[in-house]
C-alpha cells in the first residue's frame, strides 16, 4: 500500500513539473569542453595521469616479484619440508596482501589519486559551477543540463524542487 502512495505521488509530482515544463528556461552545456578548454584542467589531468602511472608501475613490479617469489616456491616445493612450504606460503601471501593494500590506499576511493584529484581538479570544478549558476541567474534560466557527461542536472533554481512536498506526502 504504502508502495503505490509512493507511486502515485511521484506520478502526480512528475505530471505536475511536466505541464508547467513549458514556461521554463532550460539550457545545455558541454562540460567536458569546457574543462578541456581550460589550461589549468589540462595540466592537473596531465599530472594525475603521469602520477596514475608511475604508481601503477611500481605496483606492477611488485606483482612481478610476487609471481617471481611463486615461481621459485612451485620449483623447489618438492625439496622443501613441510614447515617451509607453509613458510613460503605465507611469505607470498603476506606480499601480495600487501600489495593488494598498497593498491587500495593509492587508487581506492579514498586513497592517494582520489585526494591528489580533489586538490587539483576539484577548485576548477567548482569555478566552472560558480559561473554556470552566476549564468543561469543573471540570463534566467531554471535549469541547465550538461550533455556531455552523466552529472545531468547543473544547475536548477530552487523554485523547483520539490523534495520537502514528495517528503511530506510520504509521511501521510
Amino acid at each position: 500500500m504504502r508502495i503505490r502512495t509512493t507511486l502515485i505521488v511521484a506520478l502526480i509530482a512528475l505530471f505536475g513539473f511536466g505541464s508547467s515544463l513549458s514556461a521554463q528556461k532550460i539550457a545545455s552545456i558541454d562540460m567536458e569542453r569546457i574543462m578541456s578548454s581550460i589550461t589549468e584542467y589540462q595540466d592537473a589531468q596531465e599530472q594525475l595521469d603521469q602520477l596514475t602511472a608511475k604508481w601503477q608501475q611500481e605496483i606492477n613490479q611488485e606483482y612481478d616479484v610476487i609471481k617471481g617469489m611463486y615461481n621459485k616456491y612451485q620449483a623447489e616445493q618438492v625439496l622443501l619440508t613441510e614447515e617451509q612450504r607453509a613458510q613460503r606460503e605465507e611469505e607470498i601471501i603476506a606480499k601480495e596482501k600487501a600489495v593488494q593494500g598498497k593498491q587500495r590506499d593509492r587508487f581506492g576511493p579514498e586513497g592517494s589519486l582520489f585526494q591528489r584529484r580533489q586538490e587539483l581538479v576539484k577548485p576548477i570544478q567548482d569555478a566552472i559551477y560558480e559561473a554556470v549558476e552566476q549564468y543561469a541567474t543573471t540570463r534566467g534560466y531554471d535549469f541547465i543540463f550538461d550533455r556531455a557527461g552523466s552529472a545531468g542536472i547543473i544547475f536548477a533554481n530552487d523554485t523547483y524542487d520539490k523534495t520537502d512536498d514528495i517528503l511530506r506526502a510520504l509521511k501521510n
